[in-house]
């Protein structure tokens, strides 16, 4: 694949998932923006990385959201690619939940996404062949013990995703979703050991993801070798959630 003369932007892309599809754009020739909240994280992974810069952003703040494209405008002219990464999740029962973790599961990971798409496709529309990719879960698919309200929001962008990509095909923008399973990143690093190995074993492959094989499918959806697939949904689980 690939992306010579695109300019991409991933967020949540100081680690895990996002900084493996930045690493993938940049390897694939592309111009990548790095967003993050983590300012440190994200310079020295833009650092890390030929032809990639970084810009912090809070996808919870709709101002932030604005200035950004405003700057993307300004310094780069174009945006081809948005991929929407960033998320955020603890473990609980959904009885030991507070109303401020309900806020955070749902600013981050549901209306964060919603109101940066929104601050952008105005350049991704004037692209003339936008792409987007959001970063869901198989939580929004099939939900997950522990994690009632992360794969509520979770389906939201499911289903965001499917609608949007009804409204923007006459704009000639894709948009696709990957849903990850289990994957090796430092928010799976944070469960105790136990959970970890509990989570591969119900894996049929016995592993759980990398975030460069998430990247992969990202990709596909970004290429065009999609080029006529939009609205659609791939689970990247090793096979856990295969008759879901």
């Amino acid at each position: 694949m690939n992306f010579k003369g695109k300019t991409i932007l991933v967020t949540g892309a100081a680690s895990g998932i996002g900084n493996a599809c930045a690493a993938a754009f940049v390897e694939a020739g592309g111009t990548v923006i790095l967003t993050d909240i983590n300012e440190a994280g994200g310079e020295a992974a833009a650092k890390a990385l030929a032809n990639a810069h970084f810009m912090k952003l809070d996808v919870t703040s709709r101002e932030d959201c604005e200035s950004l494209a405003g700057r993307i405008e300004q310094e780069f002219g174009r945006l081809d690619i948005l991929v929407n990464a960033v998320g955020w999740d603890i473990i609980q029962p959904f009885m030991d939940n507070t109303p401020e973790y309900w806020a955070k599961i749902m600013a981050i990971n549901f209306m964060g996404p919603v109101q940066l798409t929104r601050a952008l496709l105005p350049l991704l529309i004037e692209s003339g062949s936008g792409r987007i990719v959001n970063v869901s879960s198989d939580a929004g698919r099939v939900g997950s013990f522990g994690e009632t309200v992360y794969a509520g929001a979770k389906g939201g962008i499911i289903a965001f995703t499917k609608s949007l990509a009804r409204e923007m095909t006459r704009k000639n923008i894709r948009v696709n979703c990957i849903c990850p399973g289990p994957t090796d990143t430092p928010l799976f690093a944070s469960h105790s050991e136990k959970m970890q190995e509990a989570l591969k074993n119900a894996i049929p492959m016995k592993r759980v993801a990398k975030p460069s094989e998430v990247a992969d499918g990202v990709l596909f959806f970004a290429s065009d070798r999609s080029s006529f697939v939009t609205g659609q949904v791939l689970s990247v689980s090793g096979g856990l959630t295969m008759v879901d």
